[in-house]
């Protein structure tokens, strides 16, 4: 059920906004008080169509049926993040399921490389650009929500975190063993901002109180999760969510996230009008040098407080 009252906004589940209430400050409060306490949060009537959702879902399940040869016509060179891959194949005894994924930038035009987008299905690009106006337009206003819920002007986020958008479509086909395979491991996203959707399998968990929480799913709802970036420029205030999937024994589960994130030379911290008397928790550092410490599993010990 979606909340009506302020009070019923945010339960013991994970939280569902409807965006299209009337009352748009009581949605900018939901969703800054979704990102302090839970981090995570469902949009329902964001305003992306229905129609769009599916057709952007039907040319990412159709290009993943197809065979590996046409799938690597897209393949994923050794020195870039964008293109298709096998990210893991299933390993029992390191307790791993087959993820396969497709990488692509979508904005803005300077980043974008269509040579990693596939072109079977025909209308593939069609449809993922103007997914990509909508979804943008989406992680605006919610960027904005979050500046005005931290007392910052509404677009001070989005100056830091959205510079670029990257689309990761994740393809988990039946597995045998679910009792014993995760999906992708528990992380937090790198990111400023993920905006995610999924078919009707579920699969999604959060960590909160202890305990891991399956998402609920919500046909058409847009998922989102707050990530690291936004975590540092709000001081903490707003929580990067640990997440994982799970994977299903019959059917085949597929997410489309799209990451919000800084530029790789954009320096990101904590902004200065939240500084008080004691030190910032995070040390401003640039968004590639934040991304080579965590993908290497390096400590931040030693830069943050």
């Amino acid at each position: 059920m979606v909340a009506e009252r302020e009070q019923d906004i945010l339960s013991s589940r994970i939280p569902i906004i409807d965006v299209s209430n009337p009352d748009q400050g009581l949605v900018a409060r939901a969703v800054v008080k979704a990102s302090e306490e839970w981090g995570v949060f469902q949009l329902v009537n964001h305003g992306i169509p229905t129609e769009l959702i599916q057709r952007l879902q039907n040319v990412g399940r159709r290009f993943f049926e197809l065979s590996e040869t046409e799938k690597k016509a897209v393949a994923k060179p050794d020195n870039s993040r964008e293109g298709y891959a096998r990210r893991y194949t299933l390993d029992l005894e390191k307790k791993i399921g087959t993820v396969d994924q497709l990488y692509h930038n979508i904005w803005p035009p300077s980043v974008v490389n269509h040579s990693y987008w596939p072109k079977n299905p025909q209308d593939y690009r069609e449809v993922n650009e103007e997914y990509t106006r909508q979804v943008k337009i989406l992680s605006e206003k919610i960027m904005e929500w979050l500046s005005e819920g931290l007392g910052l002007r509404r677009e001070a986020i989005n100056e830091v975190v959205g510079g670029e958008y990257l689309l990761n479509v994740n393809y988990y086909p039946p597995c045998p063993h679910p009792d014993l395979i995760e999906g992708l491991d528990a992380h937090t996203d790198v990111s400023g901002l993920t905006l995610l959707l999924t078919n009707e399998i579920p699969g999604l968990q959060v960590f909160k109180d202890d305990q891991w929480i399956e998402v609920e799913y919500i046909p058409f709802a847009v998922i989102v999760n707050i990530s690291d970036q936004i975590l540092r420029v709000s001081n903490g205030k707003y929580k990067s969510v640990l997440h994982k999937t799970t994977v299903d024994k019959e059917r085949t589960r597929m997410s489309w996230a799209v990451l919000v994130r800084p530029t790789s030379d954009m320096v990101v911290g904590p902004f200065p009008e939240l500084i008080g008397d004691d030190p910032p928790k995070f040390k401003s550092m640039l968004y590639k040098d934040y991304i080579y410490r965590k993908v290497r599993n390096l400590p931040f010990v030693d830069l943050d407080s």
